[in-house]
């Protein structure tokens, strides 16, 4: 009899490799929900789902305690910043919900998005 889990790569609908400059988008109705890094990697555009949720490239998440983001008013905590330039070492994998990620060109590596619900 098998143990059943409620683990994130339970809920895995799809995946997609990248080592190019060019953005990865999931199929409609699902989001990035986990990025591994196969070597080393800065990525150039990060789109989260909720940008006052999620980091990103775009908005700096849970920064501004309430801040307006795509016209609503969103609650967020404080401290967070925009993600900008950050080197995420081979090996590592990050986790959150994403429209679309863009990886640095990277030949002899790249990553591997994972798609989910």
């Amino acid at each position: 009899m098998g143990k059943n889990t409620d683990d994130w790569t339970g809920r895995i609908t799809g995946s997609a490799y990248c080592d190019a400059a060019s953005a990865i988008t999931p199929p409609a109705n699902k989001v990035i929900v986990a990025i591994f890094f196969i070597k080393a990697n800065i990525l150039t555009a990060l789109v989260a789902e909720d940008q006052g949720m999620f980091f990103n490239t775009v908005h700096a998440a849970n920064a501004d305690d309430t801040a307006t983001v795509a016209g609503r008013v969103v609650e967020e905590g404080t401290g967070g910043l925009a993600l900008a330039g950050a080197s995420f070492p081979a090996g590592s994998t990050i986790y959150g919900r994403w429209t679309s990620v863009t990886p640095t060109a990277e030949s002899d590596g790249g990553i591997i998005a994972y798609f989910g619900e």
